[in-house]
């Protein structure tokens, strides 16, 4: 076929395929003008999911009568200048191709008049081909209106969503405009219904709060730095509320939204541990960085970035989200569902009084009974064996021996649980839990999930240091494998060595384990199965690529074979000691796989169930 020119609505069609991917696209592209156009309002109405008609209006600078037609031409635009203005992009917009891409596929209007004009200009676009400006009547501002979008590519049309879907979209899109420019009021209206009416404001935490949702406000922590030239502002959220999706988890570079690589993996980085791998941490991050700093010119959408230096940005967003997390107690809550107190005149559940002692007063045993009844399905709280384990560890906990102390409360016949005294008294759960107290209320405590992240603590301070002390085998442990494992142990043994594995082929499907880490050996760890397990996990793909990453991983693994196990009884100073590292281990409420260690009943929330409130 000989080379020829291309037609230019052709060439424009093929722009805006780098442009216009859906209805979303074009409200994006049309916000940030109006953005730039120093706007502070901007409303966006849609029908059909942006099929059939978006509209973009703002109150911003306007558009010159003069310059209307130069608006809708390609790569027209007054962001940049020269090539050096490249180098310090300070605006969203600035390759010039929005409307015109958007007027290649579409039947576009745009109205336009600048403050103190004394009246407004219309140009009509439709696929490509330009009107003359006219006079028009229209408010300071600029209004943009698409139709029938993509009514002369059918193809691309055709490969669109369902209009909830698309509606979706775009209301994520406005979401995150409104996210990045709290100072500028948005609205959004589908199909003559407002979705989305948001005021200006000058408190960037109320604006995460309208579009998160108020209820996720206690989940929230402010983080709020400067290092190493970097700017950072946010609101990080608690591992409770991270999601199966990516849908909030916002990153804004210079007040423009990005799907950035670098800093997305900063903000996983600095959340491994906390949350399950498989979700995602609920995040608003902005960052401020030199324009000189960051070329924001190497992707058409704009949502990909390339930083000068960036493993810094790496660095400083891991240490800042991970010191905010730190600093928190992210020890879940366990809510009560019945939280209105009883009335005077209402009979008790006709189990509440069983057991009760002659004045009515409700037992230790029905205070227990209750804690199973929060969840049947689970595993602990059987009294009868609560009572039992009790009786041989701790002969007399269950006694009531303190009197209850005056209060200014509504008197109530309720007797009150002792505060737990020496640690010898901390109740251990169908050999499984730890219940006990702090100041805020009753903690209860998976004591596997605690001892993996003591483990899991231990084994990385220990790798920093070097490689891990490893123990020589009297007699070598055999193991026969898959021949695939004897070809993968080759390419294990970087990460073998540093844990202190040494294993030799001792034919083509048999493995010689010569030596052993000396953690997992003093843990009664087997060495045949946990190297068999590490080449399976291995050849399934769970260890990452990544050096350090499948180290991670592997002390993940490390930790859990180690730790005591569900069903383990543990003596008066193991539990001493395991409550003590819980205060003294980072990240102690989550286990190293993310589940939490530990649950929190607050005061609280006990006297509202109990009805003392």
């Amino acid at each position: 076929m000989p080379i020829r020119r291309l037609p230019a609505l052709l060439v424009s069609q093929i722009a805006a395929g780098e442009v216009i991917e859906r209805p979303a696209s074009v409200v994006k592209e049309l916000i940030e003008n109006a953005i730039d156009a120093e706007a502070t309002h901007v409303g966006v109405t849609i029908e059909n999911g942006g099929q059939d008609l978006i509209g973009v209006t703002d109150d911003g600078l306007g558009i010159p009568f003069a310059e209307l037609a130069l608006a809708v031409e390609p790569h027209a635009t007054g962001k940049i200048e020269s090539v050096e203005d490249l180098k310090a992009i300070a605006t969203l917009g600035f390759r010039g191709e929005a409307l015109a891409s958007i007027a290649s596929v579409s039947r576009l209007s745009v109205v336009s008049r600048p403050p103190g004009a004394q009246e407004a200009g219309l140009i009509d676009v439709a696929g490509g081909s330009v009107g003359s400006p006219r006079p028009a009547a229209g408010a300071p501002g600029t209004s943009v209106t698409v139709r029938t979008l993509f009514y002369n590519t059918p193809v691309r049309r055709r490969f669109l969503r369902t209009v909830a879907t698309e509606t979706g979209h775009v209301g994520h899109v406005v979401e995150k405009m409104a996210l990045g420019h709290p100072e500028i009021g948005f609205t959004l209206n589908s199909n003559g219904r407002q979705t989305l009416g948001l005021a200006a404001q000058d408190d960037r935490r109320r604006r995460v709060g309208e579009i998160l949702g108020r209820e996720l406000e206690g989940e929230l922590l402010e983080l709020s730095i400067e290092d190493r030239g970097i700017g950072l502002w946010g609101m990080v959220g608690t591992p409770d509320i991270a999601r199966p999706t990516t849908r909030h988890l916002y990153t804004f570079l210079n007040g423009r939204f990005i799907s950035d690589r670098t800093v997305n993996h900063a903000i996983r980085e600095a959340y491994r541990g906390l949350i399950d791998p498989s979700r995602h941490p609920t995040i608003v991050l902005f960052l401020q960085i030199d324009p000189r700093q960051v070329d924001v010119n190497v992707h058409p959408t704009k949502a990909q970035v390339r930083f000068r230096n960036q493993s810094l940005v790496h660095a400083v967003v891991v240490d800042a989200v991970r010191a905010c997390l730190g600093g928190a107690d992210l020890t879940p809550v366990l809510g009560l569902q019945r939280v209105s107190p009883p009335r005077a005149s209402d009979p008790p559940p006709a189990d509440f009084g069983r057991g009760a002692g002659p004045s009515g007063r409700v037992s230790t045993a029905q205070f227990v009974e209750f804690f199973r009844r929060l969840d049947p399905t689970q595993k602990g709280f059987v009294y009868s064996e609560v009572k039992q384990a009790l009786a041989d560890d701790a002969p007399g906990l269950l006694e009531v021996d303190r009197p209850r102390e005056p209060s200014d409360r509504p008197a109530a016949d309720v007797e009150i649980l002792p505060a737990i005294r020496p640690v010898t008294d901390v109740l251990q759960v169908h050999l499984s839990y730890l219940v006990t107290q702090d100041e805020q209320g009753l903690l209860i405590i998976d004591q596997h999930a605690l001892h993996e992240r003591v483990m899991f603590e231990r084994l990385k301070e220990a790798i920093g240091k070097g490689n891990l002390e490893t123990q020589r085998l009297l007699m070598p442990v055999t193991i026969r494998v898959d021949p695939s494992h004897v070809e993968l142990l080759e390419t294990l043994r970087p990460l073998l060595r540093r844990i202190g594995i040494e294993a030799e082929p001792i034919g083509p499907a048999a493995l010689s384990i010569e030596s052993f880490p000396s953690f997992l050996f003093e843990r009664n760890v087997d060495p045949g199965k946990f190297l068999s397990d590490l080449l399976a996990r291995a050849e399934g793909g769970d260890l990452p690529g990544d050096t350090e990453a499948a180290l991670q991983e592997t002390l993940d693994m490390m930790a859990c074979k180690a730790a005591v196990k569900a069903g383990d009884r543990l003596s008066p100073s193991e539990i001493a000691e395991l409550l003590k590292y819980r205060g003294a281990v980072e990240r102690s409420s989550r286990c190293p796989h993310g589940r939490p260690t530990t649950l929190r009943m607050t005061i609280r929330d006990l006297e509202k169930y109990f009805g003392r409130r």
